[in-house]
């Protein structure tokens, strides 16, 4: 999944790549079908007046689904999944984004990074969460290594003609690589269908860049599966997951998807140390230039 600046997304809502001021409006489609249209503005409305619903539904019929459709990008998959499963619930997500991945066998970008995620509650602990894209790395990564003139790791991109690279010029002109070749590819695809599809919005070839102003909004889609565990196995599940992941930690060096954040996480409660000029490029989109917290490379925040 592509990370983008705080200009960024600022810039697209000046140019009219994403609305900003845009209301989602929301339907029941059936008792377990929830539908919410973004209407070109960012994802994160349009989610959450959808997953209240999803909830309910949720715990009423066992599973049900949310489609968010016209919508721009959500940034991290893993912070709804994970809200869902601080609730106690089981949760699926895909969302699909602008070309970054060609297809196997192709050269052309036609998928976006394409993410899911995955949570589920634990007893305990914070909710176990993973969030991957369908690429090797997210774009972002290659667009930095471009602009400081670094080499990038082996297996990250192809170039134009659809061969490995580690240019990253040449990863620019090509695409990204998706994860286990063929099979990145056809997950790329069956996101699509869900994120593209299933929401009635722009597949991603269709989308317009979420790099550029160009073409208007993209009109991309998510969509979010929650299942109520207790319906199915009741209250076993839990002490089941527990028993799964301290059988999968049985070797010294295995960890649980997410500890790294979650230690991020618990590291950080008294601040986030963030990098001088990303503070001041806030302040300056903020129209306030704050007196700097501390000297240095670095703020916390």
């Amino acid at each position: 999944m592509q990370k983008r600046s705080p200009a960024r997304y600022c810039a697209h809502a000046a140019c009219g790549k994403v609305d900003g001021f845009a209301e989602p409006a929301l339907d029941v489609l059936s008792p377990a079908v929830i539908r919410v249209d973004a209407r070109t503005g960012f994802a994160h409305p349009a989610l959450a007046l959808g997953l209240p619903a999803l909830d309910e539904a949720a715990r009423v019929f066992g599973v049900a689904t949310l489609a968010i459709g016209n919508s721009y990008a959500c940034g991290s998959l893993g912070y709804f999944v994970e809200e869902l499963a601080e609730r106690g619930l089981v949760a699926l997500m895909f969302a699909n984004a602008s070309p970054s991945i060609a297809p196997h066998g192709g050269k052309v970008p036609f998928f976006g990074t394409n993410p899911f995620a995955f949570a589920t509650p634990r007893s305990g602990e914070a909710p176990l969460v993973i969030d991957q894209s369908s690429s090797v790395v997210a774009k972002v990564a290659v667009i930095d290594a471009h602009e400081r003139g670094a080499t990038l790791p082996p297996g990250w991109a192809l170039d134009a003609d659809g061969q490995p690279t580690t240019d990253a010029a040449a990863a620019m002109a090509g695409s990204l690589s998706p994860i286990g070749g063929y099979k990145g590819a056809s997950l790329a695809l069956m996101i699509d269908f869900f994120a593209g599809g299933l929401t009635c919005s722009n597949f991603s070839f269709e989308a317009s860049s979420f790099g550029d102003c160009d073409g208007g909004p993209p009109r991309t889609g998510q969509f979010v599966i929650a299942f109520d565990p207790l319906m199915f196995s009741g209250l076993k599940f839990v002490d089941r997951t527990e028993t799964l992941l301290t059988a999968m930690q049985s070797e010294p060096d295995v960890r649980v998807p997410g500890t790294r954040r979650t230690d991020a996480r618990r590291r950080n409660q008294a601040g986030i140390a963030v990098p001088t000029a990303l503070w001041e490029s806030i302040q300056r989109l903020a129209g306030d230039r704050a007196v700097m917290p501390g000297e240095g490379t670095e703020a916390c925040i």
